[in-house]
């Protein structure tokens, strides 16, 4: 297992060194390490910018993003035991889409559209929870059903938003978020952001063995010493918080939190102390390597979001089957 860990780790720190060497300008490892170094030295020089300003916080946002997305994906499906639960279920995702489009809608600065995302992306968490204790009814089915509600209910508001936005204007800029890119990503954002997504995540990989227990029902759970509703709670908290900051980064991007989990499951099997972290550095390695694609692979940058989802959907298919037999073991 250490050994899987350990290629697949080398295998990103590999991808991300060679991204910085991908684009419009391909310098040679000799002359970027060079040109680095000079940068160093207090001589900065256009490579250094290009390379240290604009294609070094996209690649972090890129492994974060994609981290954050699989690992709360993965805690998820762990917590309501429903291999088919991905960071959209209690409708997060939904209101920090609807956030980021309002502050479009309403001409703010990419700051401000990243900050009303990311407000509303809590939000709808929070309105999932409310609604789920209105109810009176402590379970999984009604707080999946709270999110459902939830989630529809920012969708209308964000098709509300598409239908009175500009068309010639506000309406592209809007459909173009919700695609999904990492273009518009800023390295302030990045270095503000990625700290506390990489906080969080460990911190969500700290609790794969209370997920283990919480497993086995929450009767187990509580005799096995393990405080169901603060697990519960912390592990819904971090994982909405996770997936808030990539829609807040990146807007949507699709089938990452669904898809890695399943992968991870397959190789490492169902014990979540090792399914959290490899889900994290597998969403990483899977969304640098996508990014590096749309960038470079066209002529015109195609949206990340749009690529995930071409990628993704095959892919989950053929896992979904092979997992299938485990699933319903």
């Amino acid at each position: 297992m250490k050994g899987r860990f350990g290629l697949l780790g080398s295998a990103l720190l590999l991808c991300a060194v060679t991204s910085l060497l991908l684009g419009r300008y391909q310098p040679s490892p000799l002359e970027a390490a060079m040109r680095l170094w000079q940068g160093l030295a207090g001589h900065p020089s256009e490579l250094w910018t290009v390379i240290v300003e604009l294609r070094a916080p996209r690649i972090v946002a890129a492994m974060c993003i994609g981290a954050a997305l699989s690992a709360s994906g993965a805690a998820y499906q762990a917590l309501f035991r429903n291999p088919l639960a991905s960071p959209e279920v209690l409708g997060g995702l939904a209101g920090a889409a609807f956030g980021a489009a309002l502050g479009i809608l309403l001409g703010h600065s990419l700051w401000q559209v990243q900050l009303s995302s990311f407000i509303f992306g809590l939000m709808a968490v929070g309105m999932t929870l409310l609604l789920a204790r209105l109810v009176g009814i402590h379970g999984i089915v009604v707080l999946l059903l709270a999110g459902l509600i939830t989630g529809a209910f920012f969708t209308a508001l964000l098709s509300t938003a598409k239908y009175v936005a500009d068309p010639y204007d506000k309406l592209p800029a809007i459909t173009y978020w919700l695609m999904g890119t990492l273009s518009s990503v800023s390295a302030h954002s990045v270095w503000l952001t990625a700290p506390l997504m990489a906080l969080a995540t460990a911190a969500l990989i700290g609790l794969g063995h209370a997920l283990n227990v919480l497993s086995m029902g929450d009767e187990e759970a509580t005799t096995l010493g393990v405080p169901v509703r603060a697990t519960r709670a912390w592990v819904i908290a971090l994982a909405t918080l996770l997936g808030t900051l990539s829609v807040t980064l990146a807007g949507m991007i699709a089938w990452v939190g669904l898809l890695i989990p399943q992968i991870a499951r397959l190789i490492w099997g169902a014990d979540n102390r090792r399914v959290l972290p490899a889900s994290a550095l597998l969403g990483a390695l899977y969304l640098l390597l996508l990014d590096d694609v749309a960038r470079t692979a066209f002529t015109v940058e195609l949206p990340l979001g749009v690529l995930t989802a071409l990628v993704g959907l095959p892919l989950l298919a053929v896992v979904l089957r092979r997992a299938a037999v485990s699933w319903a073991d």
